[in-house]
């Protein structure tokens, strides 16, 4: 059945719509012909042309509210991780708009696709200095706002435009190093029509995957093959491409040891003799061992930013050169820009890695490639990291530690849930000791390291899947930067189980400070009222008055039962966890090395720290 009398035609063997449609109608068809099951937004005096524009297509495109817009984009940005498919956010103008930045910011450094769409002035009343206009440097001036932390920003003059610009907004975002979007949508565009053809998206969009040279592909083939100690190292362009069955064909064909990056983690099973868990800053000592004494590297689909590298250290999480670097990327911006190459291969991860299994085969078949002295070492090594973190599990403190949490919650969820978090010690934690077996299933925010995102991430999972365990574990402090998403989950109806560490205060900056200032260092940290005594809201009862089933729990043993109690509710539901808040339990140890600077009136840490930062080597 066509809606609203819409009359099909068909031109260049694609069909078409011929229709008379408002601005905000083109949006919402559009949106409808990609496949886009939701748009989150939170309607304004900006936006109601486009918000009126679901109505009547609710069959085809749901609409969610959120609390806050930069929620909706990362309810966006954790359903796309789960699904590999894009959402829309659409917003007003002013305030509402620039809430997304941080939203944003965290979908481009990550690289997920997130339209966003931002009401804008009437286009005849620019400059006037209308309700929310930001006019005084340019008119109508919000988008350059988002320009940093959008791939492509494009404002619409003209409703005749619009067909071309959504084609090319989701073209952008969906291909290459993929990313969010800003659609600026004026007031009088979202309400004036045209009568208008809207092709079949898939006639409008590039197909195919992005193949490497092949003479580049054949130069790594040989450097790796004939590698003694060869890694991988992973970062989130496999997870971006699926790639992660390939991934494991060429490690297991090699037999090389398999690292991952913050954002790659999770694209190998954790569980696999060949994983050597994670290097940099918060790395694991396998990991560390693993890449700083490797012959030949190759690093598929990750950046090598500072926390990845060790800040530039030589020795501390890579030693390149001597070790020769095989980097494979779909951006060429990142190919060369933090290490020397010996082979750099721009091109899609997947193809790649295909590329170098077929050539690994041929060598295989000449001479075997895996060197078992490397693997019994690699062996060694993970043995010794698994005895590290069985002695932080045997802590014996009152209260029950992170790490011991996080085991009862490995322990009671399925092995393909999904497991969300944010910045902090409950991520820091969970690259460090907590196993993924499924690829896909980690979810947590990358580069930007953005606190408060990981319930509104989480619901935005389980949207995607909700027929699977999603399972979000924070620290109180990110839990009240969008704790107000709890209102969106239990509207959307959807069963979210969000685990709150609750430690009264910012633990993860207040082990930092003392690990780098000195114990006697922490400020501004602690959760306190003004007679010195630790605040903390109860969190609990606060889910409770929000729909969600809760429970609060001071206890390890407890905290495996009041996790089944959760699922089993079939609510969204909350289980608060008091936890050890003194040092250094608090955390976990730092294992690598991370250029905090030190105050020069520290004088003894001052001279350390300078001693370790004139090591870096800055390529």
């Amino acid at each position: 059945m066509h809606h609203r009398g819409l009359t099909p035609i068909v031109h260049s063997n694609r069909e078409a719509w011929q229709m008379r449609l408002t601005g905000g109608e083109i949006v919402a068809e559009y949106l409808i012909a990609q496949g886009v099951p939701y748009a989150l937004g939170i309607p304004g005096h900006g936006c109601l042309g486009l918000a009126d524009a679901f109505i009547g297509r609710e069959s085809r495109i749901k609409v969610l509210q959120m609390m806050q817009e930069m929620s909706g984009v990362h309810i966006a940005d954790g359903y796309y991780r789960a699904r590999k498919r894009p959402l829309a956010v659409f917003t007003s103008i002013g305030p509402g708009a620039i809430n997304t930045a941080i939203g944003a910011g965290t979908a481009f450094v990550d690289s997920t696709p997130v339209l966003i769409i931002t009401g804008s002035p009437h286009t005849h009343m620019r400059g006037k200095g209308l309700l929310q206009e930001i006019e005084r440097a340019r008119d109508d001036d919000f988008e350059r706002v988002l320009h940093p932390v959008v791939k492509r920003a494009m404002r619409v003059d003209r409703v005749e435009q619009l067909p071309s610009v959504m084609k090319r907004a989701f073209n952008v975002m969906m291909s290459g190093r993929r990313g969010p979007v800003n659609v600026v949508l004026p007031m009088d565009v979202q309400c004036s029509s045209i009568d208008v053809k809207l092709p079949n998206p898939e006639g409008a969009a590039p197909s195919g995957r992005v193949k490497g040279d092949p003479v580049a592909i054949e130069r790594a083939v040989q450097l790796f093959a004939k590698a003694k100690r060869p890694v991988i190292l992973v970062g989130g362009g496999v997870a971006a491409s699926r790639a992660e069955e390939a991934l494991r064909e060429v490690a297991e064909l090699k037999g090389a040891a398999v690292v991952t990056t913050m954002a790659g983690k999770g694209s190998f099973p954790e569980d696999h003799p060949l994983f050597a868990w994670h290097t940099g800053s918060k790395g694991t000592s396998v990991g560390l061992r693993m890449t700083s004494s490797a012959d030949v590297i190759l690093a598929v689909g990750c950046r090598f930013a500072d926390e990845t590298s060790c800040s530039y250290r030589p020795g501390a999480a890579f030693s390149i050169p001597p070790t020769k670097l095989i980097h494979v990327d779909i951006d060429h911006y990142e190919i060369g820009k933090n290490y020397p190459v010996a082979a750099g291969i721009e091109g899609d991860a997947l193809t790649v890695l295909e590329d170098i299994k077929a050539g690994l085969e041929e060598e295989a078949a000449k001479r075997p490639l895996a060197n078992d002295e490397f693997l019994a070492e690699l062996a060694r090594e993970n043995a010794k990291w698994a005895r590290h973190v069985e002695k932080l599990l045997a802590a014996d403190t009152k209260l029950p530690t992170i790490s011991q949490t996080l085991r009862e919650v490995r322990t009671a969820i399925d092995r393909d849930a999904y497991f969300v978090t944010s910045s902090g010690n409950t991520q820091a934690q969970m690259l460090q000791e907590f196993p993924f077996y499924v690829p896909g299933t980690c979810i947590t925010t990358g580069g930007f390291s953005t606190m408060g995102w990981a319930l509104p991430a989480a619901i935005g999972a389980k949207l995607a899947r909700p027929e699977r365990q999603v399972v979000a574990m924070v620290g109180d402090g990110d839990f009240m930067m969008t704790m107000q998403e709890m209102a969106t989950a239990a509207m959307a109806g959807t069963p979210v189980v969000l685990v709150v560490v609750n430690n009264q205060g910012w633990l993860a900056i207040k082990d930092l400070q003392m690990d780098a200032f000195g114990k006697k260092r922490g400020i501004a940290t602690d959760f306190t009222t003004p007679d010195g005594k630790a605040y903390s809201p109860d969190i609990a009862a606060t889910a409770a008055a929000f729909g969600w089933h809760a429970q609060k729990v001071a206890s390890r043993k407890g905290i495996g039962p009041a996790l089944r109690k959760a699922f089993a509710s079939g609510m969204p539901a909350l289980v608060e966890v008091t936890v050890h808040r003194e040092y250094p339990l608090s955390g976990s140890p730092a294992v690598g090395w991370w250029d905090v600077p030190v105050p020069t009136y520290l004088k003894e840490r001052r001279a350390r720290y300078e001693k370790a930062r004139d090591e870096e080597q800055l390529w």
